[in-house]
């Protein structure tokens, strides 16, 4: 994406975006939030971080005036120290402007964010590590962002700025916002930034959020789908102070599980579908190529050629069903939701009537000509036909009918589905009956 100067928006979609174009009622909301009176309370977590939460106190008092020069009134700094068993506690308690709020027993980073959030009087949030690794100077150009309509800016590690972090850190952050970016069809440059200024409000949407160092990754991956407007601001990354508590591999899964899991409720068949999707474009090119030598006079395979034939029988049902699995568990999330959430394996509409409105006669097609191959095949058999040049025509038509049968089964399942998504319209358009007689 660039080097910013700025914030650089991200919703591509949904209420924040729409609000901020339209005219009218959308616009003098706008405006009377940027003229009410806010306050930011910064959330710090802390666990056994007495070598570096002095430095990072001071720094985040220091940035208190230039913060309130983007006309935010009030200011306060909250420490929640996670149960620490070092001196970070009593270090806080010297310094009688930030918040002391202590944990008995560790609950983990996302835990100790949730504990700041909830006893902060701001109905502006930010959050930012203890160890020194994000630079608090730059809160005032996220708060900039929040001011000017963003429901969450995020302080970007990977947008341009310098960054001190590790290789394979980097490498993974890289990874993980692709992967958020194609699952939510939003561009986006770093999910895992530990700095971020968003509105209160916005809680009750990104929440239930995840208590260990994935929480960050969740909060990004919810935010898209419930479209918040997004904002990043590049910033600088430094090296910590003391030991990481970050594990590539275990919080690399973890973060990946988040992200993964968070979308499936939201939008199962973007993942699903595209899955589908690979498998079914591999099964076509691998029976594709096995159709051409057909035609071309090879009647033997060899272990390869039988190993190409079960991956393409495979892939084919296979793909099928994950995508027909995914635009269900779309009518699901929409009957548990009470409303459609970025529904679609593209991010909006394609088709005027949705694709799988059609899967009874697509179902019918494949089965037809599953039937008809092996009808034919059958009676060439009688003809003298040698079953060496007949099987790979059966196996055609074996996968034709089983793929056409999902489709018919996945129809009838997303018929129902789709019955009791409207149940409830349907009720209280009978009681109340119509408006015109």
């Amino acid at each position: 994406m660039g080097t910013y100067s700025s914030g650089v928006a991200l919703g591509s979609a949904g209420r924040s975006r729409d609000s901020a174009r339209a005219p009218g009622p959308a616009r003098s909301a706008a405006e009377g939030w940027a003229a009410a009176e806010h306050t930011l309370s910064v959330v710090i977590p802390a666990y056994n971080e007495e070598d570096g939460i002095a430095d990072i106190l001071e720094r985040v008092l220091a940035v208190g005036p230039a913060v309130k020069a983007t006309g935010i009134a009030g200011f306060e700094v909250i420490v929640v120290d996670d149960g620490s068993k070092d001196r970070t506690a009593d270090i806080v308690r010297g310094y009688p402007g930030v918040r002391l709020v202590q944990h008995k027993v560790n609950r983990n980073y996302g835990g100790a964010l949730k504990t700041g959030f909830r006893v902060a009087a701001g109905d502006l949030l930010a959050f930012l590590d203890a160890d020194g690794t994000y630079p608090p100077e730059y809160l005032p150009q996220l708060c900039g962002e929040v001011m000017k309509g963003a429901d969450m800016c995020v302080g970007s590690r990977m947008a341009g700025a310098k960054n001190d972090s590790p290789l394979v850190r980097q490498v993974g952050n890289f990874m993980f916002a692709r992967l958020v970016s194609l699952i939510g069809n939003t561009q986006v440059t770093d999910v895992a930034s530990g700095m971020r200024v968003f509105r209160r409000e916005a809680l009750p949407a990104l929440y239930p959020l995840p208590d260990g160092l994935n929480f960050t990754p969740a909060m990004s991956t919810r935010a898209i789908h419930e479209n918040l407007k997004l904002a990043e601001v590049p910033i600088p990354h430094s090296e910590r102070l003391g030991d990481s508590k970050l594990g590539v591999i275990r919080d690399g899964m973890r973060f990946l599980n988040a992200i993964l899991w968070t979308a499936l409720a939201y939008n199962p068949v973007r993942i699903l579908g595209l899955i589908g999707m690979a498998g079914v474009a591999l099964a076509v090119l691998t029976l594709g190529s096995l159709l051409v030598a057909r035609l071309s006079g090879v009647t033997e395979i060899d272990r390869w050629g039988v190993f190409a034939v079960t991956t393409a029988l495979v892939s084919a049902v296979a793909g099928v069903s994950l995508f027909n699995l995914g635009a269900m568990f779309n009518y699901l999330v929409t009957l548990f939701q009470k409303r459609p959430i970025r529904q679609g394996m593209f991010g909006r509409p394609i088709f005027a009537r949705p694709l799988e409105r059609h899967f009874w006669w697509i179902g019918g097609m494949f089965i037809i000509a599953g039937l008809a191959v092996g009808v034919v095949s059958f009676f060439f058999s009688f003809g003298g036909w040698d079953m060496s040049r007949l099987w790979l025509w059966l196996l055609g038509a074996t996968m034709l009918i089983l793929v056409g049968m999902q489709f018919v089964i996945s129809f009838i399942v997303m018929r129902v589905l789709d019955e009791l998504s409207r149940r409830d319209a349907q009720v209280h358009l009978d009681l109340q009956g119509s408006s015109t007689l």
